[in-house]
């Protein structure tokens, strides 16, 4: 393999990168190669991190933090988890992103403005630890997102605030759980042109209430989608027929409040606020009946391709032609199912758990909250 590049292209992210990029950067690098709709962007290599890493010279520091100040699983106390988290976090933030990997950054992004014909165009960027996808465990909702990002200074302190998410309480203590090295994790960033949803939600290619294989299901709210997955908003349910493309269960749930793009008085672009929503929208569907079966489609489209269920983020934007408005932001291999049968005592309202793996996989056996 050549030298891994500081950052590449959604589509020109060749699968020999794909162990320097994360599962969530690879599956949106093979999703946007294979044709399906996906806003673009680019991934900063864990080249990049453990280049920083290194040159800050306190990697043994992490090191001496972490383990030191955790003892045996049972023995561990929320306030220690806690210092031991923000100490670790503190660390990471003062390390700089050496000039040659800044430098192709600073181009990556000048280069999606243009692509864009938007100056400092709005983006998230999204952690993508090289662990998150491993089939022995799921990472999902343990790392940080931070969505309209504008300008590349922003963009740079976010990808820093990326790799911190590494050394959240959350994210230390499920790798403690499972015995992972907290120091040979590394992290990759996507950085990746927003998208303005009108609804946006999640979906599963299987039905998470037995696991039948014959159902996409669908859940969606109005807004962005971190109100779903973050079990912030309770979702609209739709379960579709894969071989029919029939419409076999809906649930319209009331949806008081809702993650929307606001202007903020002082702040140089608009940001994403909890708002609450009128009326008329509380009770209404936040997706017609053609969106439905457009997101399904394009979930089995996901499924086809990776040749297993899927979990699935898309979203409806408002930038785009109606018909063409549907987006695919991020795909992964269903983890709820294929786990439970490995399980005792599995939970017993599935719907729950998926979102729960979806955020936090500690939940559902610790009682974390949900960050």
């Amino acid at each position: 393999m050549s030298a891994c590049p500081s950052a590449i292209p959604f589509g020109n992210l060749a699968a020999e990168y794909h162990p320097q990029v994360g599962g969530k950067c690879a599956s949106l690098g093979t999703m946007m190669q294979v044709g399906l709709p996906v806003p673009p962007g680019f991934a900063v290599t864990t080249r990049v991190f453990v280049d920083a890493k290194e040159a800050s010279g306190s990697k043994h520091r992490i090191t001496e933090i972490v383990d030191g100040g955790l003892g045996p699983l049972s023995d561990i106390t929320q306030e220690a988890l806690e210092s031991v988290a923000a100490q670790a976090r503190e660390v990471v933030m003062t390390w700089e992103i050496p000039v040659e990997h800044a430098t192709m950054i600073r181009q990556m992004y000048a280069d999606l403005c243009a692509q864009s014909g938007v100056e400092d165009v709005p983006v998230a960027v999204r952690s993508s630890s090289t662990a998150e996808d491993s089939p022995e465990a799921s990472f999902a909702g343990e790392h940080d997102t931070y969505l309209w990002v504008c300008g590349i200074d922003d963009v740079l302190e976010k990808i820093r605030c990326c790799w911190a998410s590494l050394y959240t309480g959350r994210a230390i203590m499920y790798r403690h759980e499972l015995g992972y090295d907290h120091n040979q994790v590394d992290m990759a960033v996507a950085v990746q042109k927003m998208v303005r949803p009108r609804a946006a939600g999640v979906a599963f290619t299987l039905d998470p209430t037995n696991g039948d294989r014959s159902g996409i299901c669908i859940d969606a709210a109005w807004g962005f989608g971190e109100g779903v997955v973050s079990g912030d908003v309770t979702p609209d349910n739709f379960l579709i027929d894969k071989v029919m493309w029939t419409i076999n269960r809906r649930t319209i749930s009331p949806k008081t409040h809702a993650h929307l793009l606001t202007d903020v008085e002082g702040a140089d672009c608009p940001q994403v606020s909890r708002v609450e929503l009128p009326e008329d929208q509380v009770n209404a569907p936040s997706v017609t009946d053609e969106e439905i079966i457009a997101i399904a489609r394009l979930a089995r489209a996901a499924e086809k391709h990776y040749g297993c269920p899927q979990d699935i983020e898309w979203a409806v934007d408002d930038d785009l032609p109606a018909g063409e408005d549907t987006v695919l932001l991020q795909a992964r291999p269903e983890t709820v199912w294929s786990k439970r049968h490995r399980a005792v005592g599995a939970k017993a309202d599935l719907v729950s758990s998926i979102v729960d793996t979806l955020v936090n996989p500690l939940s559902s056996r610790k009682g974390a909250e949900r960050g």
